[in-house]
């Protein structure tokens, strides 16, 4: 066996072999890497870029857009006569809500035409209930929402495609309501907006319904 003075005679002659050790195994290959940081320049590619373009027809996760009329609002190139789901209260409650906050400042919440912005100096764009737009596709204010038409900029950037539907849907219920007659209150209901017309009262439905629904909404 090793006596102890011997032991503290190898102490020194140990700690160093492991010094050695443990220098030899910190090398730098994982620091000082052949990579270049993003926007990096580089001559070894003609353009001059180190980052390379995607290949061509990739497309980035969740951005396929294979639903032609959902995201372009255009069916066999034309403007969609139809929504791409079903118009539902909630859906049209989402519209009203957007409505008022993005397009009512030049549009009015009624539509016509007169917003604050217009009242400012700004042009004025066209009523909604003019016999134009009332003929007007719903696919067509869909494609104005996304590209823009004359004054109006373009709100793709702002505005999901989901809610430009959902503001459409909104644009045809306040174009009904502006036109709705007697007639076209559910008979159910007739009786009582009768009465409360007797009374001196005009009820305020909290949404305007359109006169269509489901899916195939026209």
């Amino acid at each position: 066996m090793l006596r102890q003075s011997s032991l503290v005679r190898l102490l020194p002659a140990a700690l160093a072999f492991a010094g050695v050790v443990a220098v030899g195994g910190c090398r730098q290959d994982m620091h000082d890497q052949p990579k270049y940081i993003p926007l990096r320049p580089s001559d070894f590619f003609a353009d001059g870029r180190s980052a390379r373009p995607p290949v061509e027809g990739t497309v980035a996760r969740g951005q396929l857009r294979d639903d032609v009329h959902l995201y372009t609002g255009m069916i066999d190139g034309k403007p969609a006569e139809t929504f791409p789901f079903p118009v539902t209260r909630e859906v049209l409650e989402r519209g009203r809500q957007r409505f008022n906050a993005i397009c009512a400042p030049c549009h009015s919440r009624l539509g016509d035409g007169n917003g604050i912005i217009v009242q400012r100096g700004y042009r004025r764009p066209e009523s909604f209930h003019t016999d134009r737009l009332r003929k007007a596709a719903v696919g067509y204010y869909f494609d104005v929402m996304t590209r823009g038409f004359g004054a109006m900029p373009d709100y793709a950037p702002q505005v999901t495609p989901q809610d430009r539907w959902a503001i459409a849907a909104y644009i045809r219920a306040l174009q009904f309501s502006q036109r709705a007659t007697l007639d076209d209150v559910p008979a159910a209901e007739r009786k009582w907006l009768e009465q409360t017309r007797g009374e001196g009262m005009t009820p305020a439905p909290e949404v305007p319904q359109p006169p269509q629904t489901g899916g195939g909404t026209r």
